[in-house]
């Protein structure tokens, strides 16, 4: 166990039940910190149906989960690609707690038509996961590096990339461009903040059993496969080449998460750590 208490987390794209975000908050008020959790779907229409028909309400419900576990905490719906309700979330995060010592950038953009070969890629569908994963990223660990830094007291920003960061896939162009650019920023950022004493990492997950899979799933289909029959296939063959045999759950990513964010970690920084049941061993 790690000891995060009196620190206060900034958790982004957090809403969904089966996501790394909800694992990451949760385990980092299991560790003692109270947790602010972003996202940006608002509506349930959202959310699983089977989630939906167990009570599950998204962002609200992580919420609740923090409170039970004794911390406390906020819900914001952000766009974090979107500087002013950055801004905003800074600004009613600092009014509830006063300051932020963690942030986990964990937003993301969602799988549809950026999963095509190149020379069918669109350039909005380009632009949107670029807009999200990349500029999402920069606005938010930009606005906690500026506060981090007129505070003092040092800091943990973690930057969650992924195996697609450190080597490209087919139909993955626009995502594997997204998450590269992750981890040189994670370097840079990390060079730039150590005088500061704020630590800088990123984690790189192989595949994680989470909402985000059905839609990649439904994205590369082929023509006559329901999305739910292909995300079984890509689950089974993805085992069948994992050294560990099973792909990852959101708890093997919050794991490492919070061990990033506690002093455990304090001479660690600007590296990219692969989560990945060992398909990726560098």
């Amino acid at each position: 166990m790690y000891d995060l208490s009196n620190k206060v987390a900034l958790v982004t794209g957090a809403g969904g039940r089966h996501g790394i975000g909800r694992a990451i908050a949760l385990r980092l008020a299991t560790e003692g910190a109270d947790v602010v959790v972003t996202d940006i779907v608002q509506s349930e229409e959202a959310i699983r149906p089977e989630d939906r028909q167990a009570g599950w309400r998204g962002l609200p419900s992580v919420v609740e989960e923090i409170e039970e576990l004794g911390r406390q905490s906020l819900g914001l719906f952000s766009d974090v690609s979107d500087s002013a309700q950055v801004a905003d979330m800074m600004d009613r995060t600092l009014e509830r707690f006063g300051k932020i010592d963690i942030l986990v950038n964990n937003a993301g953009s969602r799988p549809g038509k950026d999963r095509v070969l190149v020379v069918d890629l669109e350039e909005e569908a380009l632009d949107e996961v670029l807009r999200v994963n990349v500029r999402g990223t920069f606005l938010c660990s930009q606005a906690v590096a500026r506060h981090m830094i007129a505070r003092g007291g040092g800091g943990k920003i973690i930057v969650i990339s992924s195996g697609a960061g450190k080597k490209g896939i087919a139909k993955y162009a626009a995502y594997c461009a997204s998450k590269f650019a992750l981890i040189g920023f994670t370097q840079a950022l990390a060079q730039e903040m150590g005088v500061h004493r704020v630590n800088v990492n990123a984690i790189c997950p192989g595949l994680v059993d989470t909402e985000r899979v059905d839609f990649i799933a439904s994205a590369l289909a082929p023509e006559g496969e329901s999305g739910a029959e292909h995300r079984a296939m890509m689950v089974r063959h993805r085992e069948s080449i994992i050294p560990l045999g099973r792909i990852a759950q959101g708890d093997d990513i919050a794991r490492l998460a919070a061990f990033l964010c506690s002093a455990e970690s304090d001479y660690m920084t600007g590296l990219s750590i692969s989560v990945s049941g060992g398909t990726e061993m560098n």
